[in-house]
């Protein structure tokens, strides 16, 4: 999928932008043939992050969270991070620090994972409050400020999260102040019988994701 097709959908979220309705139905086309099933489900992330909105995936483990938000991030093209939510997850781990200069005199900005088109932000729950108000600034600015100055990620820039709403051990409930940068919230629940057949079989699955890449 052409990163500057989308690139002009999510340049602007305060207009709501309407994707090209061949652009959306091509890229739900492209995540089905890797993610068996759930196409309404399928629909609502794709219009989501057409839309230029942060999409968050709610579910137990096991039901393709993280295989939904990876298709998403190949459709999307671009450049593409992943975070891995711990307990000892730092904002500078996420957002970025500074540095040393090789040469041992002065500071530089070390980017972060947020500067990327599309970051995967898995288990976010499992990140402690600090990290997850780190969020806050670059998911609806679309900057990060560090040692005050501010640094633009990339456009378009999506964040899409997973989180287990069920399991509560080593994990932080999300802040409103996170949950309210999230456009919408999705449950893909189990597949069914035949569509767990298409991904044993090797059918459908991770296999498949590099087809999914423009």
């Amino acid at each position: 999928m052409n990163l500057q097709m989308t690139s002009t959908l999510a340049s602007d979220r305060s207009s709501a932008p309407s994707a090209p309705p061949a652009l959306a139905a091509a890229m739900v086309d492209s995540i089905g043939s890797v993610f068996a099933g759930r196409k309404e489900q399928i629909e609502v992330a794709t219009a989501c992050v057409l839309a230029g909105g942060h999409l968050l995936a709610e579910d137990i483990p096991g039901v393709g969270k993280t295989l939904l938000a990876q298709t998403l991030a190949a459709t999307l093209g671009g450049t593409f991070a992943r975070v891995q939510g711990t307990a000892d997850l730092l904002p500078a781990d996420v957002v970025g620090s500074l540095a040393p200069n090789a040469d041992g005199f002065g500071l530089h900005f070390r980017p972060g994972p947020v500067f990327a088109n599309v970051v995967l932000f898995d288990e976010l729950n499992r990140a402690n409050p600090r990290t997850q108000s780190a969020l806050l600034e670059v998911m609806e600015e679309g900057c990060v400020t560090v040692d005050g100055t501010t640094h633009a990620v990339p456009a378009p820039f999506v964040v899409i999260a997973t989180q287990n709403p069920v399991e509560m051990a080593g994990t932080y409930p999300l802040a409103e102040g996170v949950t309210d940068r999230f456009m919408t919230a999705i449950s893909l629940g189990r597949a069914s019988t035949d569509e767990e057949v298409e991904v044993l079989t090797g059918r459908r699955g991770r296999g498949q994701l590099g087809s999914v890449v423009r």
